[in-house]
């Protein structure tokens, strides 16, 4: 029971850290610092947009957002697996 409880808990934090990486981020959750201060972390999110801005790649950021996110939980996946045997 507590391996699936930490298994829906680890997803759905990993849900909301691919979310935050994404445009659709729609909470102000933390002053405009930053969170804890730290100006990369900005309380909009949209951080694809930001580290691709000024690139060629700058248009493609959503298409780039979703193999990324894509490519990331797969590998979560893999090592849940190694573990989970």
């Amino acid at each position: 029971m507590a391996a699936r409880l930490f298994g829906i808990t680890g997803a759905l934090l990993l849900a909301v850290l691919i979310a935050y990486a994404s445009r659709y981020w729609v909470f102000d959750l933390w002053p405009r610092e930053g969170l804890f201060g730290i100006q990369s972390l900005p309380p909009q999110g949209d951080l694809v947009r930001r580290w691709l801005g000024g690139t060629a790649w700058s248009p493609f950021d959503i298409v780039i957002w979703g193999i990324a996110a894509f490519l990331f939980l797969s590998l979560i996946q893999a090592v849940a697996d190694r573990f989970k045997s």
